[in-house]
């Protein structure tokens, strides 16, 4: 038996499938380029760093947006998990399971 690693078979779909598949992904690293930048840099305490004892110095509505893009990161993060774990691991772990069978 070989032991060269197995490479799942092409997606069957056409290049249009591929395209929105792609664009799915883009988007979503973008946005969680976008959220995190939002909470890291622009909505961050003077000095920037650990937020720590300064959020109680924060103004109640900045630490709420904060809080808010954190979520929509997560939210981001989580999204593109799933849609790689669906789309990608899922049948290329279908794949080397029928071929070890």
């Amino acid at each position: 038996m070989s032991t060269e690693p197995t490479r799942a078979s092409p997606s069957p779909l056409g290049w249009g499938w591929r395209l929105i598949h792609w664009l799915i992904i883009i988007n979503l690293l973008l946005e969680i380029g976008y959220a995190s930048a939002m909470v890291f840099f622009v909505i961050a305490p003077d000095g920037g760093g650990p937020l720590g004892a300064r959020a109680l110095e924060m103004p109640f509505e900045m630490m709420v947006t904060r809080r808010l893009y954190a979520v929509e990161a997560w939210i981001a993060i989580g999204a593109l998990s799933i849609y790689l774990g669906i789309t990608e691991i899922a049948p290329r772990r279908r794949a080397a399971e029928s071929l070890s069978s």
